[in-house]
């Protein structure tokens, strides 16, 4: 039953763009600074549920943010701890203080919220809506958990690779969008996202 909380707990009373609209008044509130740390982007969208937290871990790591050397790492890190949590059926994920002090290019990622807005407000309401329930049963809640623990882990080897690790972290967001809109359209999408991108770190791997 735990599961089921845990999915429950990650609708979103708003809609996509209403999420986008309080990161992007996050970031410009921390407008005195170049960064702004990971935790105020995760209390924009609410760190207490599984689904925003992965849409928001999702964006932060196919952003521009994570040019910087490490950021992927970090990001495919983060990921890898939320989903654990999310496997073992825990309500409310957990993550260290240092995680929620990590600083974010400012620029770069406000940036990055501007440029994918138009394709958040097509996707809010159109493609993103409550469908394929069975999707949110605690069985498949442990499937979704199980991809997202893999889509992090593939993130290390394709680092290597130039943009190969877009592949996981779009992902990541569509595990987001799914469990936040409760969806489970968007979440088999990150399935098979997942099974691609697996398979092309399948030859660095084995």
């Amino acid at each position: 039953m735990a599961h089921s909380a845990s999915f429950r707990a990650a609708a979103h009373p708003d809609g996509l763009s209403d999420v986008f609209d309080e990161l992007n008044n996050s970031v410009n509130r921390e407008s005195e600074t170049e960064h702004v740390r990971f935790g105020v982007l995760l209390s924009a969208v609410g760190r207490r549920s599984y689904g925003p937290l992965l849409l928001i871990i999702g964006l932060f790591a196919i952003s521009p943010a994570t040019i910087l050397p490490g950021m992927t790492t970090i990001a495919a890190a983060i990921t890898l701890l939320v989903a654990g949590q999310m496997a073992l059926g825990l309500k409310r994920p957990w993550l260290p203080k240092f995680v929620l002090n990590l600083k974010v290019p400012r620029r770069p990622f406000l940036k990055f919220l501007d440029k994918t807005r138009p394709t958040v407000e097509r996707i809010d309401g159109v493609w993103l809506r409550e469908r394929w329930a069975f999707m949110t049963v605690p069985l498949f809640v442990n499937v979704v958990a199980l991809c997202v623990i893999a889509a992090a882990m593939i993130t290390f080897p394709l680092s290597l690779i130039p943009f190969a690790p877009l592949a996981p972290g779009i992902a990541v967001v569509m595990f987001g969008l799914g469990m936040t809109a409760r969806d489970g359209v968007w979440l088999c999408a990150g399935i098979v996202l997942t099974a691609a991108a697996f398979w092309l770190a399948a030859p660095m791997i084995l």
